[in-house]
């Protein structure tokens, strides 16, 4: 019998599923009796993989659904569904359309099924990316304070009162959840142990890349989007670069890649020879978070703290 795949296009409403390669197509609602449904007839199928498209948090129940039916679940990256799509010359876009391109994508990539976070870890991440959204916000109330005048900054000041009120209780709020759970207080503890990694890296970390200490080093640099990507044809060499993978993880490890070159002696040992070597300030500060992020796996894995070299 030949391989099933699925692909899922989510909607607020209903959810629009594509079977691979019998090409059978059904809706059903994104409500639970819709859900009950899916997982019952997506069980019968015996899928190898199930593509779920991440639209913006509209994923995140059925995939949980999916996943606690133990179902292989995947969530993937909509601009690589689209580009696959484009691939193919499927310009059209429909919700049918697009279930039918995820299943494609899903049999052609064939993506690495992953245990999906569990609630307590996608709490912990819903907390750090509203702790994000009010510093952004923060960030853009002081640059128009700058500009503003009388009355308009007087209301600056006092809705950055109130920004600075909610990151104080969020910071609680995450503070609580990790002090509750033993084995994130001493997953913090280890990545903590390594000079450069505050409370900020050390817990989105936890909440965003589960998979520390699970992968090699290749495999973890990929999914933190740190992995250089090689551009070469021919003789002709261009410059590699990074890009993809989570975004929210490869900013932290930015920042504590600075913090490291000031503060972490192996480290800032690591960046002094890639400056002489001639390397621009950036691609040595990429190396170091990508070396920052091999280290903190390692140590995740191995469950013992950082020892100065």
């Amino acid at each position: 019998m030949d391989t099933t795949y699925v692909g899922i296009d989510v909607s607020k409403d209903r959810l629009d599923v594509h079977v691979e390669p019998v090409g059978e197509a059904f809706a059903v609602g994104r409500d639970v009796a819709g859900q009950a449904d899916l997982v019952d007839r997506l069980r019968g199928l015996h899928p190898a993989a199930i593509g779920i498209e991440a639209t913006g948090g509209l994923e995140s129940v059925v995939a949980a659904s999916l996943a606690a039916a133990s179902l292989p679940v995947v969530v993937v990256n909509p601009a690589q569904v689209r580009a696959f799509a484009i691939a193919l010359g499927k310009r059209a876009k429909s919700d049918p359309i697009d279930a039918a391109v995820i299943a494609r994508f899903v049999a052609a990539t064939q993506p690495q099924i992953r245990p999906l976070p569990d609630e307590a870890t996608q709490l912990l991440a819903d907390l750090i990316a509203r702790r994000r959204q009010i510093i952004e916000m923060m960030v853009a109330e002081r640059q128009r304070a700058r500009r503003a005048t009388g009355r308009s900054k007087r209301s600056i000041a006092r809705l950055l009162a109130a920004l600075e009120k909610e990151l104080s209780d969020l910071d609680q709020d995450i503070d609580d959840n990790i002090r509750a759970s033993p084995a994130w207080r001493e997953k913090e503890e280890l990545l903590k142990s390594v000079p450069g990694v505050g409370d900020v890296t050390a817990r989105t970390l936890i909440a965003e890349l589960p998979e520390l200490g699970k992968l090699d080093r290749r495999q973890i640099a990929a999914l933190a989007g740190l992995a250089p990507w090689t551009r070469q044809s021919g003789k002709w060499r261009g410059k590699s670069f990074i890009g993809g993978g989570r975004a929210v993880v490869r900013s932290s490890l930015f920042m504590a890649a600075l913090v490291a070159t000031r503060h972490n002696q192996t480290l800032m040992a690591f960046h002094q020879r890639l400056l002489l070597k001639g390397k621009p300030k950036m691609v040595a500060i990429i190396a170091v978070a990508r070396k920052l992020l091999t280290i903190l796996n390692a140590i995740i894995r191995e469950n013992k703290p950082w020892q100065n070299a």
